[in-house]
């Protein structure tokens, strides 16, 4: 017969005395004979146990006697002090070697009962004692307890995987908050799946458990698989009460990575950058006409980016000493890779393949550069519209490229025309005197002409060659469009101006005070 526990046999007695006093004679007798079996009490200690009414004492707790008092107390934190503050478990194996080297040197002197105590401490009362100073030492705010729910989901690392089934899907959140974090901003939620690379993004108006969860069951209807598992980090919008009940409603493995550990989410990590920012950029965006936009935005880049954006996808990775060698599948879309799996049934195939045969690829990229244009002008302040659609065409992609980047949410402003010197212009004494040298002979090279300079003026130096060139040579343009103006006498009287000394200012001949370009 298994023990029977104190406190078990106790609610026993009181579950089963009541119903033993009531009862009548028949009933008293199968009731005392299943009370001893569980028991295993005499059978007349059980009848008086059973028919004593229940007293409660009053349980009386007794002080423990302090063992360590002041002076012991007072001597370990000067041991401890002295042992830079190590741990109780390192300080009890260093009293028998500390405490004798501070009393030989004449630091320390105690009585031999406290002498004896404190060798005599275990690493635990140690660790009591020292309990206060310690506190009070370390100045630090009381960290921050974990939330009872991160406990229940396991964790998964990078490494655990081992190619899955379409479905296992890894998630985060990219903060839309410019150089700001301050406030309320927008954030979009990505999923990514590890076994094809296919990538959702939804925008959140806010940071939220609550939207996370409806964002994660409004795509999970729109995806071509089921999701098997979620794989997020440990932040608070993630790892919830919310999430975890919604997870096992409906048979989904949920995991979390291990804190401070990045890598362990590199999937979603790296389309965060390839997709989100590549799209939108880093501004800051607030409010419902931004969250819009974006929406509006991952509408067409979802079928533009699983349907006609090839990426790669790891294969092997190997070590040889200190390099690592990487070989990749061929290139797929997240579609091609779904079409090719075989764990996708066959209605779905054909459900992927007839969208991809409605997809007008240059049609979604058009709808994405009007709504990046929106968001472009949304980051910077101006109040701007989303574009209406247009017929996109394809003789301007032949020259977009001349235009820089195509992406308005990642165009930089022009720069301002530059019109001052950063140094002084080392050719301002000497210039009008080689304006008359070229005016005698206009074929002369720079290097001879710096020569005769230098011949003439000591500070000139070899250095100045390219300068004097450059200003050669802008002399020499300005004097040929001169010539060229004042050949054109017939057309406007402009040659006659340019002659008379009424030139537009790209016509005048530099001086020495004019700013170098």
């Amino acid at each position: 017969m298994a023990k029977v526990s104190a406190k078990t046999r106790e609610e026993l007695v009181q579950a089963v005395g009541e119903r033993y006093r009531d009862a009548e004679s028949r009933a008293k007798g199968r009731i005392l004979d299943e009370f001893v079996q569980l028991t295993g009490f005499h059978r007349k200690h059980a009848i008086r146990v059973l028919n004593a009414q229940r007293c409660v004492r009053a349980r009386v707790v007794v002080p423990r006697s302090r063992l360590y008092e002041e002076g012991t107390r007072q001597a370990l934190v000067v041991l401890w002090e002295a042992s830079d503050r190590v741990c109780g478990k390192r300080l009890k194996p260093l009293l028998p070697v500390l405490l004798p080297a501070l009393e030989r040197h004449g630091h320390l002197k105690l009585d031999d009962n406290v002498r004896a105590r404190v060798l005599a401490a275990s690493a635990s009362t140690i660790d009591r004692v020292l309990a206060e100073p310690r506190a009070g030492a370390k100045g630090r705010k009381p960290r921050r307890r974990k939330p009872a729910v991160r406990g229940s989901v396991p964790i998964r690392t990078f490494a655990d995987w081992n190619e899955p089934l379409p479905g296992y899907l890894e998630i985060d959140l990219v903060a839309h908050c410019g150089d700001n974090a301050a406030g309320s901003f927008a954030h979009t939620l990505t999923l990514t799946d590890i076994a094809s690379g296919w990538t959702e993004s939804v925008a959140l108006l806010v940071r939220e458990g609550a939207l996370v969860v409806e964002a994660v069951d409004r795509i999970r209807r729109e995806l071509p698989f089921a999701i098997r598992g979620l794989d997020s980090d440990n932040g608070g919008e993630f790892v919830n009460d919310d999430m975890v009940r919604y997870c096992n409603a409906n048979s989904i493995e949920f995991t979390r990575s291990r804190p401070y550990r990045k890598n362990d989410q590199a999937w979603v990590e790296q389309k965060n950058g390839a997709v989100v920012r590549r799209l939108v950029g880093y501004g800051r965006f607030e409010g419902i006409t931004a969250t819009e936009a974006l929406m509006r935005l991952y509408s067409a880049s979802r079928l533009f980016v699983n349907f006609f954006q090839p990426s790669f996808k790891l294969a092997a990775k190997t070590r040889e000493g200190a390099r690592i060698r990487k070989r990749y599948h061929a290139p797929a879309a997240p579609c091609a890779r779904l079409l090719a799996s075989e764990s996708l049934s066959d209605a779905m195939k054909d459900r992927l393949r007839a969208v991809l045969a409605t997809l007008d690829p240059l049609r979604l990229l058009d709808e994405i550069r009007a709504v990046q244009h929106h968001l472009a002008g949304l980051a910077a302040g101006a109040v701007v519209h989303v574009l209406p659609h247009r017929d996109a065409d394809l003789k301007s992609l032949a020259t977009a490229w001349r235009e820089g980047d195509a992406r308005p949410t990642h165009r930089k402003g022009p720069k301002p025309a530059r019109h001052w010197r950063t140094r002084e212009d080392p050719l301002k004494e000497v210039w009008p005197r080689v304006v008359t040298w070229l005016a005698a002979e206009p074929d002369r090279t720079a290097k001879e002409l710096l020569e005769r300079l230098r011949s003439e003026n000591a500070a000139i130096t070899v250095g100045q060659l390219r300068t004097l060139q450059r200003r050669i040579k802008e002399w020499r343009g300005i004097m040929a469009r001169r010539l060229l103006f004042a050949s054109e006498k017939s057309l406007g009287g402009l040659g006659r101006e340019a002659i008379s000394g009424n030139a537009p200012r790209e016509l005048e001949v530099p001086t020495a005070a004019s700013p170098a370009r």
